[in-house]
């Protein structure tokens, strides 16, 4: 509504409903919200994480061990070889692992990769992973002040090519996007989606398995997260970076047609940001020809949502993808250029450097 008060005054006055939490928003679902210096929304578990590291000193009789990194950065968890733990520690390794999936909710993109992976084991788990989880608690209440900042403006895509292509005398000529006939007016400001994908071979050395990493944007907010084993064994880089991007392709669209049908005007072209040259190059020129059947199918989906136009799929540096933070176990100086502007960096972020620059926390 354009004018809310309105509707507030005639429910509280004339239908004399008693309304609770109708003020702005400073805390919902165990996350806070509030405006920093420069009036930006921003949100961040404070309270959670909190009460997270009162729940830990409860169970072991001491606050975490502050850690520079959730997890080495060559860990193999999967091949700890230490004892199980009995009925009573699994119950309390599974809440800790419960605890932190919310907490990745809530905003801590940059441990997802690591929670899904100590979370594989919650059946049966060992001593070496509580001692994994321990490390990790110390690094969560460590970094308290990452913050997701609803920055509304365009982001500046002007360093991304986007080639274009004549896909005319293909099998996808004449490809284009269904869109259902009952979608709302779209009003507001639009909205340009962006969003970053990573694969890593061999995560799991027990199974074989790649990581799927992809990382959402709208505008100049990440607004949703994923890491996960993914369902195949692939042998190769290109299989596995191919498999991602069919992944990303399919929530790129889901999250395209939500926003569609809550009236929200989205940019025409949706950007997919990689950093495997030959995969880029596989979904976006015409006359690439692939050799692997059994990755046929991802192939050809990925294509034909390039042939429609409404997505682009660009090549990015693996040391500038952000998507690299959710697929891999990470050194702290490793990610910090790619962690500071994302969480971290209050303002414009074209004017974050480098290199670390302490901030006071911002309440």
């Amino acid at each position: 509504s354009r004018d809310p008060d309105s509707i507030l005054d005639y429910l509280q006055v004339r239908a004399k409903f008693k309304l609770k939490g109708s003020s702005e928003i400073n805390y919902l679902l165990r996350c806070d919200y509030w405006r920093d210096d420069d009036g930006v929304l921003c949100s961040a578990p404070k309270q959670y994480l909190e009460k997270m590291e009162v729940e830990y000193e409860r169970l072991f009789g001491e606050k975490p061990r502050k850690s520079r990194a959730p997890m080495d950065p060559n860990a193999h968890p999967e091949l700890d070889q230490s004892e199980f733990l009995d009925d009573e520690q699994t119950k309390i390794y599974q809440s800790l692992i419960g605890s932190a999936q919310w907490a990745i909710s809530l905003g801590r993109i940059y441990v997802c990769v690591h929670v899904m992976t100590l979370g594989s084991f919650r059946a049966k788990p060992r001593k070496g992973h509580m001692d994994a989880i321990k490390k990790f608690y110390g690094y969560l209440c460590r970094m308290k002040d990452a913050t997701i900042r609803y920055r509304t403006d365009m982001p500046d895509l002007s360093d991304l090519e986007i080639q274009e292509y004549d896909w005319s005398r293909t099998v996808y000529a004449g490809s284009t996007e269904e869109y259902p006939g009952n979608l709302p007016i779209a009003r507001g400001k639009p909205v340009q989606q962006l969003s970053y994908v990573d694969a890593n071979l061999y995560h799991d050395m027990l199974s074989g398995k790649a990581v799927t990493a992809i990382l959402h944007m709208l505008n100049q907010t990440p607004i949703d997260w994923y890491s996960k084993k993914q369902n195949t064994v692939e042998t190769a880089t290109f299989g596995s970076e191919n498999v991602a991007a069919r992944t990303a392709i399919e929530q790129m669209k889901d999250l395209k047609f939500t926003l569609l049908y809550l009236g929200v005007p989205i940019v025409d072209r949706s950007i997919m940001v990689g950093d495997n040259k030959t995969v880029v190059d596989c979904a976006t020129q015409p006359h690439y020809k692939l050799v692997k059947r059994h990755l046929m199918l991802s192939y050809h989906y990925v294509r034909e949502a390039m042939a429609t136009g409404n997505y682009g799929y660009v090549w990015l540096n693996g040391k500038d993808n952000p998507a690299d933070i959710l697929s891999k176990h990470w050194a702290y100086g490793a990610v910090w250029k790619l962690l500071q502007p994302l969480l971290f960096w209050q303002g414009d972020t074209n004017n974050c450097p480098p290199k670390m620059i302490k901030q006071e926390p911002v309440n």
